[in-house]
């Protein structure tokens, strides 16, 4: 088997720091580039690291290569600002970003959504993240694997009450069986989904929703 080269937009994230690690120790790829505003703070042989300027993406087009692209980029309002900062970070750059690799031949995309996507939706949250799949869905990669965890559990650099509120919650929700999807979904298995995803599928186009994502992260 040809081992990978992959890239991944979101790498200090939640998410996208376990997909990191996970990547490195997996004999199955060969590479991994990151494209961050800041150091991650890892020195590996199979890691190169692009400090960016996220507004000016095309000055790293040539770096944007390999066989798939997982983007974890994500924000939200409080930490952005506004609407227009959050859409920019959440649909503007992983788009430009995706647009790019398209454009180099990356075969395989796989992108973090969130349930409840939908670019009709009246909450902005879930209208940027429909937006976005509609506008990727449009791309010419031989793959597409889009996930739509539901709320993220893990270690974040920053403290959200909200969040933490949220996940207490579902996580009682979520003991009944009818709803068990809707439950806190760790950070590494959703890492551990993309992965699998990315391996694994055989669909040209895929929709990983909820349980969906619990499944494929437990293969």
């Amino acid at each position: 088997m040809k081992k990978i080269s992959a890239c991944i937009l979101g790498a200090t994230g939640l998410v996208g720091n376990q997909l990191l690690h996970l990547l490195l120790e997996d004999e199955r790829f060969a590479e991994v580039r990151i494209f961050v505003r800041r150091d991650c703070g890892i020195i590996h042989p199979k890691l190169k690291q692009y400090l960016i300027d996220f507004d000016a993406p095309e000055m790293y087009e040539n770096d944007i290569i390999g066989e798939v692209l997982f983007s974890c980029l994500g924000t939200t309002l409080r930490v952005a600002g506004s609407k227009e900062a959050q859409y920019q970070v959440d649909f503007t750059y992983q788009l430009e970003f995706a647009r790019l690799a398209s454009k180099n031949g990356v075969e395989k995309y796989v992108l973090i959504s969130s349930a409840g996507a939908n670019e009709k939706s009246k909450i902005f949250y879930s209208r940027i993240k429909g937006e976005l799949e509609k506008a990727i869905l449009k791309l010419t990669f031989n793959q597409i694997s889009i996930l739509q965890p539901g709320i993220l559990k893990g270690k974040r650099s920053e403290f959200r009450l909200g969040e933490r509120i949220g996940i207490a919650a579902l996580a009682m929700f979520g003991m009944i069986p009818l709803f068990a999807g809707y439950r806190p979904i760790p950070a590494l298995l959703v890492a551990k989904a993309m992965i699998n995803a990315c391996l694994n599928q055989k669909e040209k186009v895929k929709i990983y929703t909820l349980k969906k994502v619990f499944l494929l992260g437990e293969d």
